[in-house]
């Protein structure tokens, strides 16, 4: 995120980590669909894109549900003096009777620095992942469960509704890697937005060390839709993204 220039961009390497990195869709959490068929409900919200208080930029989600299955966009516009980063994000995944399987997931980048596209498919019979950056299955080892960088929030919903206060899930993330994310329940918490004030969940990401934080709240009101997204380094705030609108599609 660009906004960051002015006093946490150091370096080019360090730059060009925070424009990679520093964005609502890849980095952690999305919003997600309901638990079980009858729950399913398409919805659109939008997003500040803030840092220390200050706006930079936008982001926008849509959930499209259907008898087909589940497809998720997700576009992010963020502005700082001649920087710039717009991405998209776009997820197809299998979402009846509770069960979250990914299908499809594309991810684009474009603004300062190199622009990047990257594509998933999975195939669930051969346990195989396909990416746009091999000709041959990666070789990877499919894990029960396995999710992308979006549809593993899908699982994390239904975790939420059951009950859980630990989260660990296999991911195949956009380059094609192999990792988990792991969370935890630190709390409820009533929080004044752009939205509103409101009454949520919060959570905390497990890393392996403590360089880096992130901290995610979730509605229940609005069937645990992520509202809130920090993300720190070091002990210095990265981005702060803030629900501005929220509507049910009908």
């Amino acid at each position: 995120m660009q906004f960051l220039m002015a006093k946490f961009f150091q370096s080019k390497a360090l730059q060009s980590k925070f424009l990679m990195g520093a964005v609502l869709t890849s980095a952690l959490f999305s919003p997600f669909i309901s638990a079980t068929p009858t729950q399913l409900h398409s919805y659109q919200a939008e997003y500040d894109i803030l840092r220390q208080g200050e706006r930079h930029g936008s982001a926008f989600r849509r959930l499209n549900v259907s008898e087909q299955g589940c497809e998720l966009s997700y576009k992010s516009d963020i502005k700082w003096m001649i920087f710039n980063d717009k991405r998209s994000e776009h997820a197809e995944f299998y979402c009846a009777n509770g069960d979250i399987k990914p299908l499809s997931y594309v991810m684009e980048r474009t603004g300062t620095g190199p622009d990047r596209k990257y594509t998933l498919n999975f195939n669930h019979d051969k346990k195989q992942v396909m990416s746009n950056r091999s000709k041959y299955p990666l070789e990877i080892n499919w894990e029960t469960g396995v999710q992308d960088l979006m549809t593993y929030q899908a699982k994390m919903r239904l975790d939420l509704m059951a009950g859980k206060k630990v989260f660990d899930y296999p991911i195949v993330d956009k380059k094609g890697k192999a990792r988990h994310y792991r969370f935890e329940i630190l709390g409820t918490e009533t929080i004044t937005l752009p939205f509103g004030n409101v009454e949520t969940i919060k959570a905390k990401r497990v890393y392996n060390n403590d360089k880096r934080q992130a901290l995610a709240w979730f509605a229940p009101s609005m069937d645990y839709l992520l509202v809130r997204m920090w993300k720190g380094e070091k002990g210095v705030e990265q981005f702060d993204v803030q629900l501005k609108s929220y509507e049910v599609i009908k």
